[in-house]
C-alpha cells in the first residue's frame, strides 16, 4: 500500500550507510519499512527498534521470526532510550510524527476522515486521550496546543469554541470536533485551501497529548550519547517546530550558532559532531507523487566525531 511506504528511504540509507556488523537503532519502528531496509543491507547488520504503539509491537513479531537474533524490539517510547544498556550504535534513526498505520486506522482518532473516538494517543493504553484533554485542560494548555503547536491563526475562535463545547459530547468524536473547528474558523474568499480547516488544530492537539516536542528534546542527546565514534544520527521531521528543535541541537553539536540570536564567541563552543546536512534534505518529486504524505518531510543528520568530549546538558 502506497500509504505505508517508508519516507525518504534512499536518503536515509545514504546517510546511515549501514556497514557489515554494524548495530543500528530505529527509534520509531512504525510499520518497519526503514528497519527492514537497514537489516537487508547486509547479512551481519543488527538493529534495535523501539515503539510505544502496541500495534507496532505486534508487527515486530514478524521481524523476530524473519531476522532472528539480528533484530531486537522494545515496546518503549523513544525518550525511554536511556533505560537501555545498549551503546555504540553505528547509526540511529528517528522518523517523527504519526505512522501511516495510525492514520489509516480510524479508531485511533488521529484523522477526521472517518468518524471515531477522539483519542490520538501513540500508546492508547496509557495517558490521557485527546477528548479528555479537550474537556479538562486549563485554557493556557489549550491555547498552547492550538496556537503554538498547531500554529492556527484563528486560535482564539477555536479555543473559545472548544471551551464552550465542553460537556456537549461534540469533543468526543473526530467528525463532530472537526465540524466544530471548521465552524469557528472564518471563511476566506478566493481559492479554497487544499487542507481541511481543522488540520492544524488536530495536529496541535495530537502533539500536546503525546508531548511530542518534549519527547524529542529528551531523546536527541540520549541517542547521540549512545552512538559510537563515527556513528550517524538522522531525524525525519514533518513539522516546522520539530525541524527547528533538531536544527538547533545539531548546530550545537557542530559548534555552530544554534539560532540567529546566539552570539556566543567561537571559543565558548565545543564541537561534538559534523553536519552531514547543512540544509535539510527534502523528498523528491517522484517520491511525493507516489507517497503524498512525504510532502512535508525533512531529514537532517550529524556524524559523531572520534574523541568528542561528553555532551553536557543545554
Amino acid at each position: 500500500m502506497a500509504g505505508h511506504l517508508p519516507v525518504m528511504l534512499r536518503e536515509v540509507l545514504e546517510l546511515l550507510a549501514p556497514q557489515r556488523g554494524g548495530h543500528y537503532l530505529d527509534g520509531t519502528f512504525g510499520g518497519g519499512g526503514h528497519s527492514r531496509a537497514i537489516l537487508e543491507s547486509g547479512p551481519e547488520v543488527r538493529l534495535t527498534a523501539l515503539d510505544r504503539d502496541p500495534d507496532a509491537a505486534r508487527r515486530a513479531e514478524r521481524f523476530r521470526e524473519e531476522f532472528g537474533h539480528r533484530f531486537t524490539f522494545y515496546h518503549l517510547e523513544f525518550s525511554q532510550l536511556q533505560t537501555l544498556t545498549e551503546h555504540d550504535y553505528a547509526g540511529a534513526l528517528f522518523d517523527l510524527g504519526v505512522s501511516s498505520f495510525q492514520l489509516d486506522e480510524a479508531e485511533r482518532g488521529f484523522s477526521f476522515g472517518k468518524p471515531a473516538p477522539t483519542d490520538m494517543r501513540m500508546d492508547p493504553t496509557s495517558g490521557q486521550s485527546a477528548a479528555e484533554f479537550l474537556e479538562t485542560a486549563p485554557e493556557r494548555d489549550l491555547v498552547h496546543a492550538v496556537r503554538d503547536l498547531g500554529e492556527e491563526q484563528a486560535w482564539r475562535r477555536v479555543c473559545r469554541a472548544i471551551m464552550e463545547a465542553r460537556c456537549s459530547g461534540r469533543l468526543s468524536r473526530t467528525d463532530s470536533l472537526a465540524e466544530l473547528v471548521s465552524e469557528a474558523i472564518p471563511k476566506r474568499g478566493g481559492k479554497p485551501s487544499r487542507i481541511h480547516p481543522a488540520t492544524r488544530t488536530f495536529q496541535g492537539i495530537r502533539m500536546a497529548v503525546n508531548d511530542e516536542l518534549g519527547v524529542l528534546e529528551r531523546v536527541l542527546p540520549a541517542a547521540f550519547e549512545r552512538l559510537a565514534a563515527g556513528g550517524v544520527l538522522a531525524v525525519i521531521t514533518f513539522h516546522s517546530l520539530e525541524d527547528r528543535l533538531v536544527k538547533r541541537f545539531f548546530n550545537r553539536l557542530a559548534g555552530r550558532p544554534e539560532h540567529a540570536g546566539d552570539s556566543r564567541p567561537q571559543d565558548e563552543r565545543v564541537q561534538f559532531a559534523e553536519l552531514l546536512t547543512r540544509r535539510p534534505l527534502a523528498p523528491s518529486e517522484e517520491e511525493i507523487a507516489v507517497n503524498p504524505r512525504s510532502r512535508s518531510a525533512k531529514v537532517r543528520a550529524v556524524r559523531k566525531l572520534a574523541g568528542a568530549p561528553e555532551l553536557q546538558p543545554a
